[in-house]
């Protein structure tokens, strides 16, 4: 039988299975996914089944602290420790120690919901070590890389973790004010590292998205806005309110200069970028707001946590999990319509919560909605995620080309 033509047909790509060092590979594979899964999973307990939390950190201190050390503060760590290997070209955390790292995180989240004070110190300590050992795992990555450019970044870690611990202590002993306190300390924490962060990789992401594209990165502005923000959080510790709102003035201030300069318009057509651009602009204005609230101008002091929370921490999450998470993935940066539908959910899900903070007849659905809206966003986040996430990346190496022989019988 002789051949006529060879031809080398691709071999047809084998479906690739579930992996466990490839979920385990980076931190922003189960990070990400377990702060996603939480994000629905603590706002449906608030709202739906508050009676289930009867843990020594119960009611609304569970709540605040969840959203904001259980959630948006685990998100950042996924980010940093996933951020930090590009930074460095050392993976600060993978494989066993990842591991442990999460199952600190879980004990922790299951140790707040049970009774008792053995359960609570357990969670407790739990939660300390995760934020310790990430801020050891980057700051090692920074120094051994001689990275000094973000040699602050593992302290703004410990200082998250930190103010987690004062608010755990001060729920235990039942200290509401101090308690309090100490959530507005690591709420703005939380936003200096946002600030640090967003501000460099929007501008980074824009001009790499849209041809022509040039904007500023505000380098200057946002030394004096990161200056600016930890003086707020002196000053909220030592009760110096006037110092307080105006340190949060000027950095909110700066958010939107600079918000401004990296033209917005240019962007409408780019979700992945849209949405940080709302989150960021948002964030602006609730450290405006947050600042009124420290010279005693706002009623509702609920009104900034939210806008900063969920207006700018959460919308600039859902954008973040998805770019970032697309681009270490190897697929392209590229919406589909649940991403888009996820970001639209979260955006509604805060303006439904703001609406409810005000008492009126509508006040209990706008917040049955928003919690709906809102763990329907992170639900859609899941169904399109988990599977990219528990497998190796997408642009692995092809499998050799088969050849195909064409032949012609008796010559």
């Amino acid at each position: 039988m002789a051949v006529l033509l060879s031809i080398d047909e691709p071999a047809s790509p084998a479906p690739v299975a579930p992996r466990l060092d490839a979920f385990l590979e980076m931190a922003f594979r189960p990070i990400y996914l377990a702060g996603a899964l939480w994000a629905a999973v603590a706002v449906v307990l608030w709202v739906f089944a508050p009676g289930w939390l009867n843990g020594t950190l119960g009611g609304v201190a569970w709540h605040a602290h969840e959203m904001l050390w259980g959630f948006i503060a685990t998100v950042a760590v996924g980010f940093l420790m996933t951020a930090g290997a590009a930074w460095t070209g050392i993976n600060p955390v993978q494989g066993r120690s990842l591991a442990v790292l999460c199952v600190l995180w879980i004990i922790a989240r299951a140790g707040f919901l049970m009774t008792g004070d053995t359960a609570f110190l357990s969670a407790a300590l739990a939660e300390v070590a995760f934020f310790a050992l990430a801020a050891a795992a980057l700051a090692r990555a920074v120094v051994v890389s001689r990275n000094v450019r973000n040699y602050g970044v593992p302290l703004l870690l410990l200082a998250l973790g930190a103010t987690d611990a004062l608010f755990l202590a001060a729920a235990r002993t039942g200290d509401y004010a101090v308690l309090m306190r100490h959530f507005n300390a690591g709420l703005l924490c939380m936003a200096l590292l946002t600030l640090l962060v967003a501000r460099r990789v929007i501008p980074f992401f824009a001009m790499r998205a849209v041809p022509g594209l040039t904007v500023p990165q505000h380098l200057r502005s946002g030394q004096v806005q990161l200056a600016v923000s930890a003086l707020a959080v002196v000053a909220l510790l030592a009760d110096q309110r006037a110092v307080q709102a105006a340190a949060l003035a000027i950095a909110g201030a700066i958010a939107l200069v600079q918000w401004l300069s990296w033209k917005p318009w240019a962007v409408l057509h780019k979700p992945l970028l849209w949405v940080l651009y709302v989150g960021y602009g948002v964030l602006g204005a609730g450290l405006l707001l947050a600042a009124l609230d420290a010279a005693g101008l706002v009623a509702r002091a609920a009104l900034p946590v939210h806008v900063i929370a969920m207006g700018g921490f959460s919308v600039l999450i859902i954008g973040m999990i998805t770019r970032t998470a697309l681009g270490h993935l190897g697929r392209p940066l590229e919406t589909d319509r649940s991403m888009v539908c996820a970001y639209a959910l979260v955006i509604a899900a805060t303006v439904l919560r703001l609406g409810a903070l005000y008492p009126s007849a509508v006040a209990p659905h706008l917040l049955h909605g928003a919690a709906a809206l809102w763990a329907g966003a992170f639900a859609l986040y899941l169904w399109r995620f988990v599977p990219m996430m528990i497998r190796p990346r997408a642009d692995r190496p092809v499998p050799a080309a088969a050849p195909v022989a064409i032949t012609r019988r008796g010559a």
